[in-house]
């Protein structure tokens, strides 16, 4: 099968015909109408936007403002008001947990995560829970790497103020019942934060439907700028959340005393805003809605499918996570005797890019009673020849390490990035 979208959108994949890039769920390639974008805007419209009265400076600002009302259209806001632009889904969550879930969690409540979360949304909680004398409960997977809702239902209680969790885990490809998990939450009368790192890329998301009162995601693994991405939320809930961060434009009026805050979505973005990382955003936005996210998430579950069978046919393989059917596009699998980190290596010197490592996610891996994992991710450039490279670079690693000493825990090195 080919490649949805053409490697000559793209100039880094243009300019390496041999390279068979499996790692979009750590970040994606950009294609040249991103990159366009974002030259563009510091080549006619550079200025500080909100700042001047200047022509310039009143464009630079249109600028920044439409791509927000394109970004908030691309996951159905009506208001766009309600999206704040962060540096990602870190930034995103660690909003949430330092605004609002400073300000209204307290010493005795609980809050609930998931055991396939990567770091980033699950240390800002635990760290909350720490500072607040709160319980953080951790519901606990089934043997496929899925979520049992009863088990999600019973961990839920009165005192439960904050459920977080992700749409698709970055470690396993899981994808959670958004709606029904949102639902539970608002049952049990708490607030629920879903991370949309690796969906918001992958499939289409409408943020009304989801029934979430946060979701957080990241420009960088969905065709835009490293650095951009954004916090969607409820707007009573954010007009009602204190400053995240303070200065800059998010300021109303200063008093030798105090201060009041500007209005949404102004108060959480202090300091200059990234304008040209915006607009990139929403040409990457524009990119893949002329696609269709339909097509995007048909295109990476063919090839998830294809990926998996060949992997499954492999007696020293063993994948980590549900059958295709209940999963997106990233699969996570250890070779017996060879070390994720050397097949890697050995990959790489193939041509082909994957990602090895504890994903972000060590209590993950603790539970999967794994060090660590490669993982290859699709997404709408890659191709099935992209798939018979990794085999055939398997292969390879299979034949060199034969006979050779299994890899130990203590022999495993370094985090990576989901």
């Amino acid at each position: 099968m080919n490649s949805l979208a053409p490697r000559s959108d793209f100039p880094l994949l243009a300019a390496n015909p041999g390279l068979h890039y499996l790692d979009s769920a750590a970040t994606s390639q950009k294609p040249r109408s991103v990159i366009d974008a974002i030259v563009r805007f510091y080549e006619t419209t550079n200025a500080n936007p909100h700042r001047g009265a200047y022509t310039l400076s009143v464009q630079a600002t249109e600028a920044y403002h439409n791509a927000r009302v394109r970004i908030a259209r691309f996951f159905g806001v009506a208001d766009p008001a309600t999206l704040i632009f962060t540096r990602g889904t870190t930034d995103s969550i660690n909003l949430v947990a330092g605004s609002y879930g400073r300000s209204t969690v307290r010493a005795g409540d609980e809050i609930v995560i998931t055991a396939m979360e990567h770091h980033a949304n699950f240390v800002p909680w635990q760290q909350l829970a720490l500072e607040k004398k709160a319980r953080l409960r951790i519901v606990e997977l089934e043997a496929d790497g899925t979520l049992d809702l009863d088990r999600f239902r019973e961990t839920l209680s009165g005192s439960t103020r904050l459920v977080a969790f992700n749409h698709v885990s970055n470690a396993l490809g899981t994808v959670n019942a958004v709606r029904e998990i949102a639902a539970l939450a608002r049952a049990a009368g708490a607030v629920s934060v879903c991370d949309g790192a690796q969906s918001a890329p992958h499939m289409r998301v409408d943020f009304p439907a989801l029934g979430v009162d946060f979701y957080a995601f990241s420009g960088h693994k969905m065709c835009g700028p490293m650095g951009s991405g954004g916090l969607i939320g409820r707007r009573d809930l954010l007009e009602a959340m204190p400053p995240y961060q303070t200065g800059g434009d998010m300021i109303e009026f200063v008093r030798d005393s105090d201060t009041t805050w500007n209005v949404l979505p102004h108060k959480f973005e202090a300091g200059t805003p990234s304008a040209a990382d915006a607009v990139g955003l929403a040409a990457a936005c524009d990119y893949l809605d002329a696609l269709g996210m339909d097509a995007v998430a048909a295109h990476e579950k063919t090839l998830l499918r294809l990926a998996y069978e060949r992997l499954a046919a492999m007696d020293d393989v063993t994948i980590y996570g549900p059958v295709p059917e209940k999963r997106s596009g990233a699969l996570s699998f250890t070779m017996t005797d060879v070390h994720p980190h050397d097949l890697a290596t050995i990959l790489d010197g193939e041509g082909v890019c994957i990602r090895a490592g504890h994903h972000c996610a060590q209590p993950l891996m603790r539970r999967l009673g794994v060090p660590a994992t490669a993982r290859a991710s699709f997404y709408l450039y890659n191709d099935e020849a992209d798939i018979e490279a990794m085999v055939r670079g398997m292969e390879k690693a299979r034949k060199l390490f034969a006979g050779a000493p299994a890899p130990s825990v203590g022999e495993i090195a370094g985090a990576s990035a989901s």
